[in-house]
C-alpha cells in the first residue's frame, strides 16, 4: 500500500510543479578523458625515474629528436628480465643498436642486427654483459593469493566483457593483467598481457626465454596469444608515434632487408642516470581509485554525445591505463 501511495503522490508532485526542460533533460555522461581530467591529484601515482627506460633514436631526416620512454613492469612480474635490462642499460649495451623489424599490425623490435638467423632472437654479434639472469620459463606467470574482488578492478564475465584468453582480467598497480583460477581458488596464476604498446622480449625457441637485449613494442592489434609465451617486460608510455610509424620492413617477419632502413638507437639509459634536468616525469591513474572504475566503466559503456549505442563492454586492453607527464617538482 505504501510503494502505491509513494508513486501516487510522486506523480501529484510532477503535476502541481512541471520540470523544467533542463530539468528534463538526460544527465550528462562525460567522457572517458573528462573523466580522467577531472580527477583529483590523490588518484595519480608518481613513477619513480628507476622504472623508466629512455630510448633515444638518432634524429630523424629533418633533424627532429626521438626519444621513446618506456615504464618497466612492477614486481612481482618478470623482474628476471628486468634486471638483465637494467644492467645492459647501465653497461650501454644498446648504444649503436637499431631497430631493425616492423612487421605491419604486429611489432617493432629493436637490438643488434646481426643475427645469423632473424628468426632465432638471439644477439651473435655484441657480447652481452656479463652477470645477466637465465630466466625460466615458469616466470612468465605469478602464483598470488587472489583478493577480495571488491577490492580490485576486474574485468570478467561477470563484469565488463568475456576474456577470451583467460579466466578473468584485472587491473593491479596500474597495469592490465590476466589470471587463472587454480585447483585452490585463493591461489591464481596471474600474468601481464600483450596490449598496444606492451614491450616484451625477444627470444629463441623453448626453452630459451631471451635474455632482454632484444625488445619489442606491440604496433597493432593485442596479439594476446603470445601472453605466457613471451615475457611482457613494461609498456611505451611517449614517444610510441616514432615507432609505429616507421616504414614496414620488407623480409622476414617484418626485418629490414635494406641494412640503411635501420633506424640507430643512440643510446638507452634509465631516467634515474641522466642529468636531473633530462629525467622525464610520469604519472599513472590508480587503477583501485574510484576514478579509475568510472573511467573504466565509460571506455566499456560510451554514452557521451557522439555515441549512439553503448558498447556494454570492453577488452581490457580497450582500457588503457592513463599516464600523463608532469614537471619537475
Amino acid at each position: 500500500m505504501n510503494k502505491f501511495l509513494s508513486i501516487a503522490t510522486l506523480a501529484a508532485l510532477a503535476v502541481a510543479s512541471p520540470l523544467t526542460a533542463q530539468e528534463t533533460e538526460q544527465p550528462e555522461f562525460p567522457s572517458p578523458n573528462a573523466i580522467v581530467e577531472a580527477a583529483p591529484a590523490s588518484d595519480w601515482v608518481k613513477i619513480a625515474p628507476s622504472d623508466l627506460l629512455v630510448m633515444d633514436l638518432a634524429p630523424d631526416a629533418e633533424g627532429n629528436a626521438r626519444r621513446v620512454v618506456i615504464q618497466l613492469m612492477p614486481e612481482p612480474f618478470s623482474q628476471g628480465w628486468i634486471r638483465n635490462i637494467r644492467k645492459l642499460a647501465a653497461a650501454h649495451w644498446w648504444d649503436g643498436t637499431s631497430i631493425n623489424r616492423v612487421q605491419d599490425n604486429y611489432v617493432v623490435q629493436w637490438g643488434d642486427a646481426g643475427y645469423d638467423n632473424p628468426e632465432s632472437g638471439k644477439t651473435e654479434q655484441k657480447a652481452l654483459p656479463e652477470g645477466l639472469e637465465t630466466v625460466p620459463e615458469s616466470a612468465y606467470t605469478q602464483q598470488i593469493t587472489s583478493r577480495d574482488p571488491a577490492d580490485t578492478i576486474i574485468w570478467d564475465s561477470g563484469s565488463y566483457g568475456v576474456d577470451n584468453y583467460s579466466d578473468m582480467s584485472l587491473f593491479e598497480k596500474g597495469w592490465p593483467l590476466a589470471s587463472q583460477i587454480g585447483v585452490d581458488t585463493r591461489l591464481r596464476a596471474h600474468w601481464p598481457v600483450h596490449c598496444y604498446g606492451a614491450v616484451g622480449v625477444g627470444r629463441n625457441y623453448s626453452p630459451d626465454t631471451g635474455s632482454g637485449a632484444e625488445l619489442y613494442t606491440v604496433i597493432g592489434h593485442a596479439p594476446r596469444h603470445l601472453d605466457r609465451n613471451i615475457a611482457v617486460v613494461g609498456r611505451i608510455i611517449e614517444g610510441m608515434e616514432y615507432l609505429s610509424s616507421l616504414p614496414r620492413g620488407k623480409g622476414q617477419l617484418g626485418f629490414y632487408e635494406d641494412a640503411s632502413k635501420r633506424v640507430p638507437i643512440s643510446s638507452i639509459r634509465l631516467a634515474c642516470e641522466l642529468p636531473t634536468a633530462d629525467q622525464p616525469r610520469f604519472e599513472y591513474l590508480d587503477t583501485e581509485a574510484e576514478t579509475f572504475a568510472k573511467y573504466a566503466d565509460a571506455r566499456a559503456n560510451r554514452r557521451d554525445p557522439f555515441f549512439i549505442v553503448p558498447a556494454g563492454g570492453a577488452d581490457i586492453c580497450n582500457i588503457p591505463v592513463p599516464v600523463r607527464r608532469v614537471s619537475a617538482e
